[in-house]
């Protein structure tokens, strides 16, 4: 599971090519407006949290106590891409769980002013590890799948790489 990120399963969920190239660190271009404008929000937003923690492979983009239990939290551009962003914050969470941590998740979309509570079912663990296997044998492949058009590939940074 080292190989992993929460990047990989987000992309999993939206295009499985991105996950090959992502993986392989064929970086999108990094000044695209979409991506700068997503910085952007998780930058300003929620100013007074703590922010962006690091744990072996996963970055939590907020973490905080309330009443007593950990919850951390995913900031996104928009909830457009709402499964990517909850898979990818129930990998988050079954990450810790793997290593003892108990946590609550929530999605936040500042842009949209919602905020969506996110838990780690049996169902959705069975989910994530099938992800992880998956992504774990999509990366092993020596080429990438074939480009497939979907809802993203208008603002997919990586357009250049299926559609050029």
């Amino acid at each position: 599971m080292q190989n992993v990120t929460g990047t990989l399963i987000w992309y999993y969920y939206i295009c499985k090519r991105e996950v090959w190239l992502m993986a392989r660190e064929l970086n999108p271009f990094q000044e695209d407006e979409f991506l700068e404008i997503g910085r952007l929000i998780q930058d300003e937003s929620y100013r007074r949290e703590k922010k962006e923690i690091s744990f072996g492979n996963i970055k939590i983009d907020l973490v905080k106590n309330e009443k007593g239990e950990l919850v951390i939290s995913e900031i996104k551009k928009s909830s457009k891409a709402l499964q990517s962003a909850k898979m990818q914050l129930i990998f988050y969470l079954y990450t810790l769980k793997k290593h003892g941590i108990s946590a609550k998740g929530e999605l936040l979309f500042p842009k949209e002013k919602k905020k969506e509570t996110v838990e780690l079912t049996d169902e959705l663990k069975e989910e994530i590890k099938t992800a992880i296997s998956n992504i774990q044998e999509l990366i092993k492949k020596d080429l990438p799948p074939e480009p497939k058009k979907n809802n993203f590939c208008k603002t997919c940074a990586y357009y250049e790489f299926c559609w050029i």
